[in-house]
């Protein structure tokens, strides 16, 4: 049968017209409300300042911007919904350390290698071990002194299995050759609560402990940056103890894989500016960290990077896979 030229432009118009319209729809992203899934609980440290990040982010945006808490699974459920999730620019995550730690311990859904779309680092944390300001120990070493002479009687709280404070937690107790009771909780701010009430006798949290801190109802016993903090200047360092460690576990902004380069441009602008935005700063020096901002390129070089580091030092610690 013989094609007419206008039978022919039929279809050709109709990709045409399909091409368009998926031009259309990145050139007007976003046209409705984003959402930001933070993998903690709402009132801890990551939560306070995504919750101010959002509020930037949607300024930057011009749409309302959701926050959504989905904690549990050590910071991975973030990850997991992103796997599920259409790749329309709709749905973001935070990405903490843990997303690419938890597949060297335990199988997961995801592959932090291929199935995100990395759009920004943003920030890292001021992590350390607090205790109440009552408690007898007024140093690390005071704290180390009891657990050597009543081995497996401390308990500590983190935010989670395997997270960032856990594994230091570990490392620490391993050089110490010390016996310590891990208690994980969702977030620091459900840990916190459990050390006023002295369920736990210290937490390795992150700085939402600073405001009890300055309230003078704890008290840190160290702090895990690579120098002394401003805010607290009397609380060591682990180098300044004597270890050859620090841990900010970084984190940033990713999306599902395959996401439209034109929306991913759009949403690389956004979340600079929303980085940037002086109340955005200023809730991050209210938990005393800093901005650590990466554009969407150089993040994904970081995290295939960390995905390497985060599996040598599970094998370094002997952690075995579940």
């Amino acid at each position: 049968m013989k094609m007419t030229v206008s039978a022919w432009r039929i279809p050709c118009a109709s990709l045409m017209l399909a091409f368009a319209s998926t031009a259309s729809l990145a050139q007007v992203y976003p046209s409705k409300p984003v959402k930001l899934i933070v993998p903690y609980a709402p009132g801890g440290t990551t939560d306070v300042v995504a919750r101010q990040f959002a509020q930037s982010l949607q300024v930057a945006l011009g749409q309302p911007v959701a926050v959504e808490n989905k904690p549990g699974a050590s910071g991975t459920l973030g990850a997991m919904a992103l796997k599920q999730a259409h790749p329309d620019g709709y749905t973001l995550s935070l990405i903490p350390a843990t997303v690419f730690r938890q597949p060297f311990i335990q199988k997961t859904s995801y592959d932090p290698a291929t199935d995100f779309t990395y759009l920004a680092r943003i920030t890292g944390y001021t992590f350390g071990v607090v205790v109440r300001a009552d408690s007898p120990w007024k140093t690390w070493e005071d704290m180390l002194r009891d657990a050597r002479a009543k081995s497996g009687t401390i308990a500590y709280g983190t935010p989670g299995p395997f997270s960032t404070p856990h594994i230091t937690m570990v490392e620490l107790a391993g050089k110490e050759k010390v016996s310590l009771i891990h208690m994980p909780f969702k977030s620091d701010g459900e840990c916190l609560p459990a050390l006023l009430g002295n369920h736990v006798q210290m937490c390795a949290a992150g700085s939402a402990a600073g405001t009890l801190v300055d309230a003078g109802k704890l008290r840190w016993l160290n702090l895990w940056t690579a120098q002394r903090s401003s805010r607290w200047p009397s609380a060591p360092t682990l180098n300044d103890l004597g270890y050859d460690l620090t841990a900010t576990s970084p984190y940033g902004v990713a999306g599902p894989k395959g996401m439209d380069p034109k929306v991913v441009q759009v949403l690389e602008v956004a979340l600079k500016r929303a980085s940037e935005d002086p109340a955005h700063i200023a809730a991050l020096k209210r938990q005393d960290q800093e901005l650590l901002y990466l554009g969407s390129s150089d993040y994904s070089r970081f995290a295939a990077q960390q995905t390497l580091k985060e599996k040598a030092l599970v094998e370094r610690l002997g952690i075995k896979p579940e």
